[in-house]
């Protein structure tokens, strides 16, 4: 061997030497065929379409920077720890025992598109049927649910999320801190989200700056119950 072949295949070996264990974790942090990936799904309606009640601006913001964002960091958090679950259920079962960064924005992801397909143009109103008989039997009264779920609302301090769960084949609300949800191994309250308000300021602020009650007592307005309906088929 040449002089100049010997120093080049050394230099190359050297090189390999550096790269070898950079290389190796971009493998080892390569997505699975199978891991779990989080995607945004699409809004079921135009931007302004729940105008006067959430207005444009904030629903662009609101969907396509902090959802979308949220939905970005989920998935780099899954590669980067290497998380082994393959569907929703086995990650927030164990979301306890994950990283800050993929607890929260795995709940922000979830929750914001279960929030999005709980509203609609030309919703709200009192719901029917077995949600209506569910809430009754439940509450007491549909007004009655409201102002448990209003209440549940307005005492989250600071960031979160209020919630409708079924639990044990009945209807509860109960509320979450920053993104997580009732799905979660460290929720206080665990059962099947069938109705989510959020309450983060980023939901509301634009238009009705600190007045969050304002806000809720707006949302009514949007709630879809058919979606309610539908997901306690599911």
């Amino acid at each position: 061997m040449d002089r100049k072949r010997f120093f080049s295949l050394g230099a190359q070996a050297a090189a390999g030497a550096v790269l070898a264990p950079s290389v190796l974790r971009a493998i080892e942090l390569r997505p699975t065929s199978n891991a779990l990936t989080f995607s945004q799904t699409p809004l079921p309606y135009p931007y302004e379409a729940l105008e006067p009640h959430i207005d444009t601006l904030t629903m662009r913001i609101h969907y396509g920077k902090h959802h979308a964002a949220y939905v970005k960091n989920a998935n780099e958090a899954i590669a980067a720890e290497a998380n082994p679950a393959t569907t929703m259920e086995q990650l927030f079962g164990t979301i306890g025992s994950a990283s800050a960064k993929l607890r929260n924005n795995a709940g922000g992801a979830w929750n914001h598109d279960l929030f999005w397909s709980s509203m609609g143009p030309g919703k709200g109103g009192s719901p029917e049927g077995k949600v209506s008989d569910a809430l009754v039997g439940a509450f007491g009264s549909f007004e009655k649910f409201k102002e448990v779920f209003t209440d549940a609302a307005m005492k989250r301090f600071g960031s979160g999320w209020a919630w409708l769960i079924s639990r044990d084949g009945k209807f509860e609300v109960t509320s979450t801190a920053n993104q997580d949800n009732p799905l979660m191994d460290v929720s206080e309250v665990h059962g099947k989200p069938l109705l989510a308000l959020d309450v983060w300021e980023h939901a509301y602020y634009l238009k009705y700056q600190n007045k969050r009650a304002e806000y809720v007592a707006a949302w009514w307005n949007l709630v879809n119950w058919d979606a309610v309906a539908g997901r306690i088929d599911k």
